[in-house]
């Protein structure tokens, strides 16, 4: 009788930044959809969302991946964190408190650095820098990516394709060892599993290689580019009606509502959001077009379009939560009237 391995990934109790865990369940039949994965206990206890006395959590399957990594007869189910009672979602369930929309188109750009066991930058030498910012981004050659790095990320979109998650575009991006993935999807629920899907995928994959993925916003201070995972969304009233008196409210709200973005995006963005390097101030609001070092970039097609298209939020940064930051960013939106 043939087997199926169902891996079950979820997010631990871990702050302020969760880790994926996962374990392999395996099945007599192959899954069609989702809703043919049970649920399944785990040790709460073990991922800081349990005490030993009373340990037992559930993962509630909320999305079905082909798994590459196994072949024909294994899937990635997506789990939510749910408590011994096998309803009511766990206090670190973000996902269960998303505010999600059908209707809104969320893209993230996830930046992250490849490191060494060493606790380096793929690339960089033992001791020292390498050469200055400039020629990394987008770099091609030996000098600026190196040979791991590339075949790694060639690897990892092809898993993720696969997998039949929304690529847009990979780039090596500006600082040495510095590299990104950009995931589109209607809806903000899906944008943000595949987000997290990708991720798992990629630190699978450089477990083969010996090479850790580092998510920090800010791994090394100086003159090298932080991480971020800009943020670009529209809604149907965006896409469709627009024009520039509703964006200039909306424009209004996202800075009334600053403190509360900057708390969603992110752990130590301070670091990263200093007003150079592509950034604008922590403690700053302002939008610009086509200016990488505002708060909201606004498109040249945006502008040219009746102020009618997506916006991009360059504040989260790249361990930011995108169920966080997506519900964030809608309920911002939310505060807008749209007549």
């Amino acid at each position: 009788m043939p087997k199926y391995k169902l891996e079950y990934i979820w997010l631990d109790g871990y702050t302020p930044v969760p880790n994926l865990r996962g374990k392999t369940r395996l099945a007599s039949e192959a899954p069609k959809s989702v809703d043919d994965c049970p649920m399944w206990g785990f040790d709460g206890s073990s991922t800081k969302q349990a005490d030993g006395g009373s340990s037992d959590c559930f993962l509630k399957p909320v999305g079905l991946y082909p798994d590459a990594f196994r072949g024909d007869d294994a899937f990635i189910v997506l789990c939510e964190v749910i408590m011994p009672d096998g309803e009511t979602p766990h206090p670190s369930n973000m996902r269960a408190t998303i505010v999600d929309d059908p209707d809104a188109w969320f893209g993230f750009e996830q930046e992250y650095f490849l490191f060494q066991k060493n606790g380096r930058p793929l690339g960089w030498p033992e001791v020292g820098y390498p050469a200055p910012q400039g020629e990394y981004y987008t770099g091609v050659g030996f000098r600026n990516v190196g040979k791991v790095a590339r075949e790694i990320v060639e690897k990892h979109l092809d898993l993720c394709l696969a997998a039949g998650i929304n690529h847009e575009g990979i780039n090596a991006e500006v600082a040495k060892g510095q590299w990104e993935f950009q995931i589109f999807a209607k809806g903000s629920a899906k944008c943000a599993d595949d987000i997290w899907v990708a991720r798992y995928i990629l630190l699978r994959l450089c477990e083969q290689y010996e090479i850790d993925v580092e998510w920090h916003c800010k791994p090394f201070l100086g003159d090298w580019n932080g991480s971020g995972m800009h943020c670009n969304f529209s809604t149907k009233h965006l896409r469709e009606v627009g024009g520039k008196e509703y964006f200039l409210k909306l424009m209004d709200a996202f800075e009334k509502n600053k403190d509360e973005h900057i708390a969603a995006y992110g752990p130590d963005n301070h670091l990263r959001l200093t007003g150079l390097h592509e950034t604008q101030s922590i403690d700053k609001f302002n939008w610009g077009v086509a200016d990488r070092g505002a708060s909201i970039r606004v498109p040249h097609s945006f502008v040219k379009n009746d102020y009618k298209g997506y916006l991009e939020d360059r504040r989260p940064n790249s361990q930011g939560d995108p169920y966080q930051i997506a519900s964030r960013v809608l309920k911002t939106i939310a505060e807008v009237p749209t007549t």
